[in-house]
C-alpha cells in the first residue's frame, strides 16, 4: 500500500513541531507569541489538516492563526450579601472549547468571511494556536464551486456563533448518540422549552 504525501506531512509536523518536536518547535512558538492574536497566514502549516477539513489553495480561502489563553476563568470575588461557600473564583471551566473561542475571536476579525473549521497547531504552558480556516461567501470562485458554494447560503450566515462548525457542534454535544443524549437534539434550549411547555399544559 502506497503512503499518501499528506501522511508524510504529518508525520514531518510531528517530528519537527508536534509533540515529539522540542527545539523547533519551542523557536517556532516563540514567534508566535510575539505575532497578533489574529494573524492572517500565506498558507497553512499543516497542509494535511486544512486539506481534511476543506481548505483548498484557490480564491476565497483565508487562513489565520489566533492565539488563545489556557486554563480556567476566574470571577470576580463577592463582597457581601451571600454565604461564600460555593462562591467559585477560580477553576470556571467554560462549556465552549478554546478551538470553538478561536473560532469566534477569527469570525469577529474578518466579519465579512465565514469560518469554515479549525485545528490545533501548538501549545506552550499558557497559550494554545489554532489555524482557522474562513471562506468568502461571494468570492467568485467559491460560488462558481459545487463543492463549497453550501456556505454562501442564507442559513449559513454566522455559523460559528450558532455552534454549526466542528467545534460547535461538539460543544453542544451533537458528537454522541443514543443513550444520555436524548436532549442534545435538536438543541439543548430546544428541548428546554418542550420540557416548559409541557410542564405549563399539565397545570389546572
Amino acid at each position: 500500500m502506497t503512503t499518501s504525501a499528506y501522511r508524510y506531512m504529518a508525520q514531518s509536523f510531528q517530528q519537527t513541531l508536534g509533540d515529539e518536536g522540542s527545539e523547533r518547535r519551542h523557536e517556532r512558538l516563540l514567534t508566535w507569541r510575539r505575532e497578533q492574536t489574529v494573524t492572517r497566514l500565506e498558507r497553512p502549516t499543516r497542509l494535511d489538516r486544512a486539506r481534511a477539513i476543506g481548505f483548498r489553495a484557490k480564491g476565497g480561502f483565508v487562513v489565520v492563526r489566533v492565539r488563545v489563553r489556557r486554563g480556567g476563568q476566574r470571577k470576580r470575588a463577592i463582597i457581601a450579601g451571600r454565604r461564600p461557600k460555593h462562591k467559585g473564583i477560580n477553576k470556571m471551566t467554560l462549556s465552549k472549547s478554546l478551538r470553538w473561542i478561536a473560532e469566534e475571536r477569527a469570525q469577529k476579525h474578518y466579519p465579512n468571511l465565514e469560518v469554515l473549521n479549525s485545528y490545533w497547531v501548538g501549545e506552550d504552558g499558557k497559550q494554545k494556536f489554532y489555524e482557522i480556516v474562513l471562506v468568502d461567501p461571494a468570492h467568485p470562485e467559491i460560488l462558481a464551486d459545487n463543492k463549497i458554494a453550501w456556505i454562501a447560503a442564507p442559513n449559513q450566515k454566522g455559523r460559528v456563533y450558532r455552534g454549526l462548525t466542528s467545534a460547535g457542534k461538539e460543544g453542544r454535544g451533537l458528537r454522541w448518540k443514543g443513550k444520555g443524549a436524548e436532549r442534545f437534539r435538536p438543541s439543548y434550549a430546544a428541548n428546554r422549552r418542550d420540557t416548559r411547555r409541557t410542564q405549563y399544559k399539565a397545570i389546572p
